[in-house]
């Protein structure tokens, strides 16, 4: 288990209550700063970095085109997010939700399941404030381009479906809950969203703490494969743009979920999906992850986002999903136990 701000408390010492942001390089630091190269002379990206960003993806729509936000704000922002969360009492906070709370003025947080409640704060990592409002940066209005009619088609018939048939088969559930992938990139910040970056002159390879992905990537090594080939993170290609990796990515499975779908609770086609990354070391602990989204099936228009990823002393952890593969067998059973009820609730009103 990382240390997250209620550990650090147990274990003993006074925590403190507004975290500051770090720059990537500041002072005497930034100017004795230069970028660490591999021995063929490439930026060295190794090591394990992190994703615990508590920026949203989206701009809040309270915020309107307020794309950063003040010094003052920030602190005041932060201070609510150690209200809320410090103890570690509270209902785990994940994703964006972390942003929205320390945003709004509830004295508490409370989980929207409901239905099962949910673990508290004490078993999550710290999350890094900045000033930013959003990880998009295009469009300007911090916001994911609209959806096309197809895909909006699509997702409405899927949540009428979902309405009655939570679970009628494995292939209801979503892709994280089958243990299959947290998507490409994984946006889900805060959770488990550590990666280990291993280089060599001919390949770069992203270990993904999260369902223990890897992705193997060649550098300068031709064209795509053949269009009918189809993964689930699809075939990436690499090259260097002077001190920047950049990774082009295409030939997404039909199955595979368009970027975002995990926010916004919903699943997009990525067949149609182009996804180009870049990765620009800015910093001695800070790794610049921006990547634009060409998903034509699913969105009206491109849309570009950052993540700022921070160097980690950590090593990756094992990801038990399901601990032990049960879960998706509870799920399948408790929704035939609610079939057999209405059933029965059915026929006893005739």
């Amino acid at each position: 288990m990382r240390e997250s701000r209620a550990v650090r408390r147990v274990m003993g010492g006074a925590i403190a209550l507004a975290m500051a942001v770090v720059p990537a390089a500041s002072g005497a630091q930034e100017e004795q700063w230069t970028v660490p190269r591999t021995p063929d002379g490439r930026p060295d990206l190794q090591g394990v970095w992190a994703n615990n960003t508590a920026t949203p993806l989206e701009r809040p729509e309270i915020l309107g085109d307020k794309a950063t936000l003040t010094d003052e704000e920030l602190a005041r922002l932060e201070a609510r997010y150690a209200e809320l969360f410090a103890s570690g009492e509270s209902d785990a906070a994940f994703a964006d939700s972390v942003f929205v709370a320390a945003l709004g003025d509830s004295d508490d947080f409370s989980s929207r399941d409901a239905a099962t409640g949910n673990y508290n704060q004490f078993w999550l990592v710290d999350r890094e404030f900045d000033n930013r409002t959003s990880l998009v940066i295009d469009p300007p209005n911090g916001r994911l381009p609209a959806f096309t009619p197809e895909a909006q088609r699509q997702i409405d018939a899927r949540v009428a479906h979902l309405a009655d048939n939570p679970a009628s088969s494995w292939t209801d559930r979503r892709l994280q809950e089958r243990c299959i992938t947290f998507g490409m990139p994984n946006l889900f910040a805060g959770y488990n969203t550590y990666y280990q970056i291993i280089q060599t002159p001919d390949h770069v390879v992203f270990l993904h703490e999260m369902i223990h992905d890897a992705r193997i990537i060649p550098i300068d090594a031709g064209p795509h494969v053949d269009d009918a080939i189809r993964q689930w993170h699809g075939d990436a290609r690499g090259y260097w743009d002077g001190d920047t990796l950049v990774v082009e990515t295409t030939n997404f499975s039909s199955s595979s979920e368009s970027p975002a779908a995990l926010y916004q609770r919903q699943r997009g086609s990525a067949e149609r999906l182009r996804l180009v990354e870049r990765f620009t070391r800015v910093g001695p602990d800070t790794l610049r992850h921006e990547f634009t989204v060409d998903d034509p099936g699913t969105y009206a228009g491109q849309w570009t986002a950052m993540i700022p990823l921070s160097r980690k002393d950590e090593a990756l952890y094992e990801y038990a999903c399901h601990e032990g593969n049960i879960g998706m067998e509870g799920i399948l059973a408790g929704h035939r136990v609610e079939e057999r009820e209405a059933a029965e609730a059915a026929a006893g009103a005739r």
